[in-house]
């Protein structure tokens, strides 16, 4: 068979001209039923249940998905198995969330009466606002489309494509209600990137105890070389004999005294040590210390309390095996 790229992409192209032009009308369907739709969601005391067949229920599986992951909690029911047993998941503290573009779908209109016996609040997604699963719904959100891509009007792709935006429609409405933050999101998300970055805290990650390398002010050079060899964070704290931090003796204050043809074996410490270095806190995020790393040009990290007392130390490393960089 020959390809013919251009007649590949002109048909390509169709496709997405169709698909935007439905998404366009959605602009007109944010009316009083959707409002009405966000009341019945945020009102909701239990889940919201949503249930749909075929392509409509994979929409709704991820519609439920993204509406679990913004602050409302959710799941999807497939109608076919909820006629079998699965019913049983849907309490009267709930709310349903119906997917049909006829409306007609015969496996939800089965389950229709005992869904409005439990009397829980029934919010429907349809293509025909005077189909039967509309006509008995306390919200309709119109996902009607003129036509699908498809070129045979068969396969469902305009109208499967309107109901996921409006989904996310509803769940961002939802969300930005409910004040729903970054942080919360990263709750529901511990694994991911975000997660990492928005839940770690350096205390999570930071060397602390006896594996802080640290001399004391009045050391040599030779012995804050050992310290630094033997705790492997590329520096060492200086600390007083109170324990306060005073300075820091990194990797590149060594390369800087073998250009001066020092001797490291006698040579006070003090007087090659950088005083005055930056410091983090415990409860800051990693991303945070990361962040000033990256600004002054650090590897490395000596963390202290408010008294200055020195508590831990991190460097890249440790951020990198956390997963924050």
């Amino acid at each position: 068979m020959k390809i013919d790229a251009e007649k590949l992409k002109k048909l390509a192209l169709a496709v997405i001209d169709t698909e935007l032009e439905s998404v366009m009308l959605l602009r007109d369907r944010i009316d009083d039923d959707f409002v009405r739709a966000c009341e019945y969601l945020l009102q909701c005391q239990g889940r919201i249940v949503v249930i749909g067949m075929g392509k409509s229920g994979h929409i709704g599986s991820k519609i439920a998905a993204t509406l679990a992951s913004t602050g409302s909690p959710a799941f999807f029911v497939h109608p076919g198995e909820a006629s079998h047993g699965d019913l049983g998941m849907i309490t009267d503290k709930d709310v349903v969330l119906a997917l049909s573009n006829s409306g007609e779908t015969a496996e939800i209109l089965t389950i229709l009466p005992l869904i409005k016996r439990l009397g829980v609040p029934l919010i429907t997604m349809s293509g025909r606002m005077d189909s039967t699963l509309s006509s008995c719904a306390d919200a309709v959100i119109n996902v009607s489309v003129f036509k699908e891509a498809c070129p045979l009007g068969l396969a469902p792709t305009s109208s499967t494509t309107v109901a996921l935006v409006m989904g996310d429609a509803l769940a961002i409405a939802l969300l930005e209600t409910r004040g729903f933050t970054a942080e919360d999101f990263a709750l529901s998300h511990p694994g991911g990137n975000l997660g990492r970055r928005l839940l770690l805290r350096v205390s999570d990650i930071m060397h602390s105890g006896t594996a802080i390398p640290q001399v004391n002010q009045q050391a040599l050079l030779r012995e804050a070389l050992i310290e630094m060899s033997k705790k492997s964070l590329g520096m060492t704290a200086v600390v007083d004999n109170e324990g306060k931090l005073v300075g820091i003796f990194t990797d590149g204050d060594l390369r800087r005294v073998l250009a001066q043809e020092v001797d490291i074996l006698t040579a006070p410490l003090k007087d090659h040590m950088t005083r005055h270095c930056k410091t983090g806190q415990a409860e800051m995020l990693a991303a945070e210390a990361l962040q000033m790393m990256q600004q002054y040009k650090i590897n490395g990290l000596l963390i202290t309390d408010k008294n200055h007392n020195l508590t831990g130390a991190l460097n890249m490393h440790d951020l990198l095996r956390a997963g924050v960089v």
